[in-house]
């Protein structure tokens, strides 16, 4: 499926996060014209494009701001033909602590977003969704018309944001498509997420494990196919108002999770359950598998890393930047 950016302009918020920042890397090199809206910071920090090329920073137009005001948000939309959504707060163990910061940038923000977008006249809309909003199915693999259930703060704020899409949607034609990673992986990921906390401890060398729940299942999908999906997701045309999965239709529980990222470091450890690091147990989301089929019909696309493949150079990646981790800490 061809796919020509060249030229376009484009806006990725959210561009200084982990999947933003591979996403806004994949524009430029596309030719893309982008402008990365960054969370603003006294140090003028782009949190992961800091350790982009110089060529790819230099290219970008930066604006460092905050999603939760609505005017910034305006004037960053401006000019701007496909707006890619991305910013928000995901941790989920944090959204039991402060649940009204996820309302104010999760819900309100795309609010501000979706307004800004329909001001501004921008011909694409990509929401950022997440396989959470479903809780724990009913029915698994898991179809885009499955029933949504908020079992974390969190979750309950992606349900608000994505429907408040399908409202701007159904009633100004703003041309939004949501798009529902399960569970992305890779390099750049937050030490919050199950794989590079797992990692991290086996390469710091520690031989004991801190761990949550070892019996959840996750659909695990590879950044750079998540990317993929994006950049599909902007460009293939009569996608508006739909909502698609990102995932690989195969699940993973966190034990078998372990114990592949003891086989890509060679390192073994003994698993210590950590009470810190589990979830109230009504709030706990057992499984979640995708049915990929409508972003193979949609978007041409399927996932193309294996979880061996993409844990083994996720963890390339963090041997050689474990400084930016606290193996020892339990990052929430």
């Amino acid at each position: 499926m061809t796919q020509d950016w060249q030229g376009r302009r484009v806006l990725v918020t959210g561009a200084d996060g982990f999947i933003g920042s591979h996403l806004t890397e994949a524009l430029v090199a596309a030719g893309a014209d982008v402008r990365a809206f960054c969370l603003y910071n006294s140090n003028g920090s782009l949190g992961w494009l800091d350790g982009a090329p110089r060529a790819v920073r230099q290219a970008l137009d930066v604006r460092l701001g905050d999603i939760r005001d609505a005017r910034f948000v305006e004037q960053a939309c401006e000019g701007v033909e496909v707006v890619f959504h991305l910013a928000a707060l995901i941790a989920i163990p944090y959204s039991y602590q402060a649940p009204e910061s996820f309302i104010d940038t999760n819900v309100r923000g795309t609010m501000h977003v979706l307004e800004a977008a329909r001001r501004a006249g921008c011909a694409r809309v990509v929401q950022t969704s997440t396989s959470e909003v479903y809780g724990t199915p009913d029915v698994i693999p898991i179809r885009e018309t499955h029933p949504l259930q908020g079992q974390s703060p969190y979750s309950a704020t992606k349900i608000a944001a994505d429907k408040i899409c399908e409202a701007y949607h159904c009633s100004f034609g703003v041309p939004v498509v949501t798009l529902r990673p399960f569970n992305t992986y890779g390099p750049r990921q937050s030490a919050r997420a199950i794989i590079p906390t797992v990692l991290a401890q086996l390469l710091a060398g520690h031989t004991e494990l801190r761990v949550g729940n070892l019996e959840p299942r996750r659909d695990l999908t590879f950044v750079a196919d998540t990317v993929d999906g994006f950049l599909r997701a902007g460009s293939v045309p009569g996608l508006e108002g739909d909502t698609i999965h990102l995932g690989t239709g195969r699940t993973d529980s966190v034990g078998e999770i372990i114990e592949a990222a003891m086989r890509v470091t060679g390192r073994t450890a003994t698993l210590v359950p950590d009470p810190a690091r589990m979830r109230p147990a009504a709030s706990e989301v057992m499984v979640l598998q995708s049915d990929p089929t409508k972003a193979a019909a949609r978007l041409g696309w399927t996932a193309r890393t294996s979880l061996e493949d993409g844990l083994a150079r996720t963890a390339e990646w963090m041997r050689a930047n474990l400084d930016r981790y606290r193996p020892d800490e339990y990052a929430v």
